[in-house]
């Protein structure tokens, strides 16, 4: 039986299970999205390179957990970044690697699921894929939701996404393509109102479903943290995944079909 369904662990250890830390390796790089909206707009892609990048649990961090941060270290060149001796003993929900840095909102890409083995993880991680989200992005992501609809889903509490707390994730298939038309949902009914799918163009966003890009947003209430399962409507094809939001910070994680991220 594979002891962690849902990692590429095809070059990695297993670890100690008396003292259960792991080691977290892979790329940083800017959301896709968000450099090609900066080279339409003139502007130069940041490089990454010798930022910090924090290895924690975003459930802790929602709730000011003082012990959330699992892991530190920097981004090295192209990308690159490797984590080592990361206890993974108490893990809830999930493991993100985080950035905190000026000119960027804080966000957390989620590298591990506990949905996929219902356990912490017991391999070292490899391979991850963690992205970055500049202001400027995420400013053209709160413009498309709209200040209006942000302020009502927060009772005025915010008026941007980082403000409120958001998710921003992306559907793809079997082949890591974006999947457009793709209804995301909750499993709490009460909150299935916050979902939006912007535009390609960033423009507008609507309730209807995935476009060409596959993104969707969630908007928080600005207030406590909150956790839920996301799945997409119609489909067995993709697991239910753990996600949860809190004020001040974004989510990023991408939903596919299977136990692997294409």
């Amino acid at each position: 039986m594979d002891p962690d369904p849902g990692v590429d662990r095809s070059d990695s250890t297993m670890v100690d299970l008396d003292h259960l830390t792991i080691s977290v390796t892979g790329h940083a790089e800017l959301f896709p999205e968000a450099a090609r909206l900066l080279q339409s707009q003139g502007q130069a892609v940041p490089s990454l390179e010798g930022l910090p990048l924090i290895i924690e649990e975003p459930l802790r961090v929602g709730v000011s957990d003082a012990n959330s941060v699992l892991g530190q270290g920097d981004i090295g060149s192209e990308g690159a970044f490797s984590v080592p001796d990361v206890p993974v003993r108490d893990i809830h929900l999930s493991l993100a690697a985080s950035f905190a840095q000026e000119g960027f909102v804080r966000s957390s890409t989620v590298v591990f699921d506990t949905v996929f083995t219902r356990t912490r993880p017991r391999t070292d991680i490899i391979g991850a894929r963690v992205w970055a989200l500049p202001t400027s992005f995420h400013d053209a992501l709160t413009r498309a939701v709209g200040e209006s609809l942000i302020r009502a889903h927060t009772d005025d509490r915010a008026r941007s996404l980082r403000e409120a707390g958001f998710i921003l994730g992306r559907v793809v298939d079997a082949s890591g393509a974006p999947v457009a038309g793709a209804q995301v949902v909750l499993d709490r009914g009460d909150l299935a109102h916050r979902i939006y799918y912007p535009a390609p163009d960033f423009q507008s966003a609507t309730q209807d479903g995935t476009s060409a890009t596959g993104l969707f947003l969630y908007v928080h209430s600005g207030a406590e943290a909150e956790t839920f399962g996301l799945s997409i409507q119609g489909s067995r094809d993709y697991p239910a995944r753990n996600a949860g939001a809190a004020a001040g910070m974004g989510l990023v994680l991408t939903l596919y079909p299977g136990s692997y991220l294409p």
